[in-house]
């Protein structure tokens, strides 16, 4: 079954907002009780994080795909598997939804609807791991969909999940939340000046896994479903 497009514009709304709003609720809670412990606040953070993706893509996966992450449609866009027509709309939606999830966070915890942040994360260090972060992500969701798509959500979950603590950024991966997350002064925002360098980070991230994913998938021997013979003209045929 295929949803309308209204359909799933809605939920990738809806999904990207409760996405923003266990990310940010995450780290205002997690840093409320750590008690200025920031590994605590982290695991926090990421636990929530990883918990609210696998929830997300089970119930929204079946929609719309549960893309969640403008970089994840541009790939979609760009393999053919998400008309093209129907990419700005995805867009839109998630970058709305994501600012909705920051906006609902704040007011959960009596904070300012928006507030910049002065969170720094600038440098090489971080923007390769945002690079490297999004290669993975999008290497973990290509093999899942093409190999084992019934563990999408929990492969996309447990991964990152792990990526918030092997990475220096802590693995924002994904274009949406990290222009939503300037907009949070709290544990885990994000300079508004350093969103250009990490979203052109996580940008290629993506554009290089699918890339890779694609020549990967094209490498593989040919498979012939029949035995075949040697003929006495010395040539392979089927059975």
């Amino acid at each position: 079954m295929k949803f309308h497009l209204p359909s799933r514009i809605a939920v990738e709304f809806l999904g990207t907002a409760f996405l923003l709003a266990a990310v940010v609720g995450s780290g205002i809670m997690g840093e409320r009780l750590a008690a200025g412990n920031v590994a605590i606040a982290l695991l926090a953070n990421s636990l929530a994080t990883g918990a609210i993706l696998v929830v997300l893509v089970l119930i929204f996966g079946p929609v719309s795909g549960a893309h969640l992450n403008p970089a994840v449609t541009l790939a979609m866009g760009g393999t053919g598997n998400l008309a093209w027509r129907e990419v700005p709309a995805y867009l839109a939606a998630q970058s709305a939804g994501a600012f909705a999830g920051v906006a609902s966070a704040h007011l959960m915890f009596g904070l300012p609807v928006f507030f910049a942040s002065t969170h720094s994360r600038h440098g090489t260090a971080q923007l390769w791991s945002e690079t490297f972060a999004t290669f993975g992500l999008l290497l973990v969701i290509w093999g899942c969909v093409r190999f084992r798509p019934a563990a999408t959500a929990y492969a996309v979950g447990a991964y990152i999940t792990a990526a918030y603590w092997f990475t220096s950024s802590t693995s924002f991966a994904n274009p949406a939340v990290t222009l939503a997350r300037s907009a949070s002064d709290t544990f885990a925002g994000i300079r508004p000046t350093d969103v250009p360098g990490f979203i052109a980070a996580q940008l290629a991230g993506a554009a290089t896994a699918t890339l890779f994913f694609r020549w990967l998938v094209d490498s593989r021997p040919v498979e012939r479903s029949e035995p075949v013979e040697l003929t006495e003209t010395s040539e392979f045929v089927p059975k």
